[in-house]
């Protein structure tokens, strides 16, 4: 990988190219899930989706705790990964951290948002991003339990795409 270009590149212009990068990965994975989807069916496309992801996500954990130095673990060191997951920045979750559980909601998914823009229903997002979150955050902290409050195809409020709940459970170095 070159980043000779970002070198000297000033702050504001990294920035842009941040907003740049992130914005072509979502639309990147927006254009597979739906050519998969037209190739062959909505549910293999979410099976497949649900797949990557679940591989992704633990992939991006784990560099991100490199890359970024994430030593915390519990509910703390989730958090502080999770913030510099891309979907986390491009969704703009709502993260609220307690003592015993974290509890994230998305407002306004974009994704769900573009394709009822475009005639299309929203899409069975609920594994997929159960499996995301799952294997992300064991990679941080293996006592991590994922539970899922709504999110589609559950019908949901109008104005909140899906909400999810994340505590520990177990005792420290308990396999789970």
């Amino acid at each position: 990988m070159n980043l000779a270009l970002f070198e000297k590149m000033p702050a504001e212009q990294l920035r842009q190219y941040i907003a740049f990068l992130l914005w072509h990965y979502r639309v990147v994975d927006a254009f597979w899930f739906l050519n998969v989807a037209e190739r062959f069916d909505q549910k293999t496309a979410e099976s497949i989706n649900t797949a990557v992801w679940a591989k992704v996500s633990a992939m991006a954990a784990k560099d991100l705790v490199h890359r970024f130095d994430i030593n915390d673990r519990g509910l703390e060191g989730f958090v502080r990964a999770l913030r510099f997951f891309p979907w986390c920045i491009l969704v703009d979750y709502q993260i609220d951290q307690g003592d015993d559980a974290v509890i994230l909601t998305v407002p306004s998914c974009p994704t769900q948002v573009a394709r009822l823009k475009h005639g299309l229903e929203e899409y069975d997002c609920k594994e997929m991003h159960r499996q995301e979150f799952l294997n992300f955050g064991r990679i941080i902290e293996p006592r991590l339990s994922v539970e899922c409050l709504f999110a589609p195809p559950d019908e949901h409020p109008a104005e909140m795409h899906c909400k999810w709940r994340f505590t520990l459970s177990g005792q420290p170095g308990d396999d789970v």
